[in-house]
């Protein structure tokens, strides 16, 4: 009997063990799956250069973004710029002194948003802002690395609202066999993972909500 129990014993290790091997073989290969997925959705270029829309919402992170609005607004591509995620103490000439772009041009159309710490409070003070000035459109203008986790948080706080893409492109982000960079690469699992926390967050968020008004209609 002591030798069919180790046997037997030794079995049920060998088999937990199998079980634990397959669950991690396979969360790792749902995981590659996503990663490439996501990959697809960094824009490489930018859809839509001629509609003109409500107004341009720029994400502070990096000079090329606030250059980028500033043209789309000179060229007449929207009536507003919005700034979410300004460091307080800058305010619109000191941006523009910085670009060194002419205020005259620029100075009536722009507005800046101190609140915004993160991309989901960079969406929320953009929907305020949008909300208060009545516009049902804008382009929203960030790093392409960094637009699929925008657009998604973007579209769920405005679902209404359209809204259209335009990236920009970091000289040191490599999306062409990025997994031969390794800044790139680590940049893009970083996006990725923020990506999919968001996301879930988002859905356990709706669920949690739904659940609540099927309990009250209950």
């Amino acid at each position: 009997m002591s030798a069919l129990y180790k046997f037997t014993s030794l079995v049920k290790k060998i088999n937990y063990v199998l079980l634990f091997s397959i669950v991690i073989f396979l969360t790792i290969v749902m995981w590659t799956l996503g990663l490439l997925n996501f990959v697809k959705k960094i824009p490489d270029s930018v859809s839509d250069h001629e509609t003109v829309t409500d107004a341009v919402v720029v994400l502070t992170g990096g000079s090329e973004r606030l250059k980028q609005g500033l043209k789309l607004l000179t060229n007449r591509k929207a009536k507003k710029l919005f700034i979410s995620g300004v460091y307080r103490g800058n305010d619109v000439r000191h941006l523009l002194q910085v670009q060194k772009h002419n205020p005259a041009e620029v100075l009536c159309c722009i507005n800046l948003g101190y609140e915004a710490t993160s991309t989901a409070g960079n969406a929320i003070e953009s929907k305020n802002w949008i909300n208060e000035n009545h516009f049902k459109s804008f382009r929203l203008v960030t790093a392409n690395y960094h637009m699929p986790r925008s657009l998604m948080l973007f579209h769920h706080i405005m679902p209404k609202t359209k809204i259209i893409p335009h990236p920009v492109f970091p000289a040191l982000f490599k999306r062409a066999k990025w997994w031969a960079w390794p800044r790139t690469a680590t940049l893009i699992v970083s996006e990725y993972s923020k990506y999919k926390i968001a996301r879930t967050k988002w859905t356990l968020k709706q669920i949690w909500e739904s659940s609540n008004i099927w309990i009250g209609v209950k």
